[in-house]
């Protein structure tokens, strides 16, 4: 099983969904992309990602077009953007999912309500994931 998990930078939203995703299943193949990559990857998701035992700290994001010749079970966006911007495969997607998700990183607010907001998006890309993986995949 190939999965492609898509969103616009790369740096929160589709990080978060692939390290559970990966938790969940260690024999899924997972990676994650944005169609316009972060510099870096967002630490404040590392750090609420890290209050659930995963670690995301080390992915770097990277650009969707590293993937685009590749053949996947599934490719999925993350966000509206990615969605309405997903490029043509190449390579043969034999099913494409969309899970749209607020961007944490745009939100403002005092350190406190932050990290509230990204917790919240945090555990919806939980959540969801693990419908997903319940329902489609085990």
């Amino acid at each position: 099983m190939k999965i492609l998990i898509l969103c616009t930078g790369n740096s929160c939203r589709s990080q978060m969904a692939q390290g559970f995703l990966q938790s969940l299943d260690k024999n899924i193949e997972v990676h994650s992309a944005g169609t316009e990559p972060a510099d870096q990857i967002n630490q404040t998701a590392v750090k609420v990602m890290h209050e659930t035992g995963i670690d995301i700290g080390q992915n770097k994001p990277q650009s969707v077009d590293k993937y685009l010749n590749d053949e996947w079970d599934y490719v999925i966006t993350v966000c509206d953007n990615a969605n309405e911007t997903c490029p043509v495969f190449i390579g043969k997607v034999k099913n494409r999912l969309h899970m749209g998700f607020e961007d944490p990183s745009k939100f403002k607010g005092t350190d406190m309500q932050i990290m509230s907001d990204f917790r919240r998006i945090r555990d919806e890309i939980r959540i969801a994931f693990y419908k997903f993986y319940n329902d489609l995949l085990a």
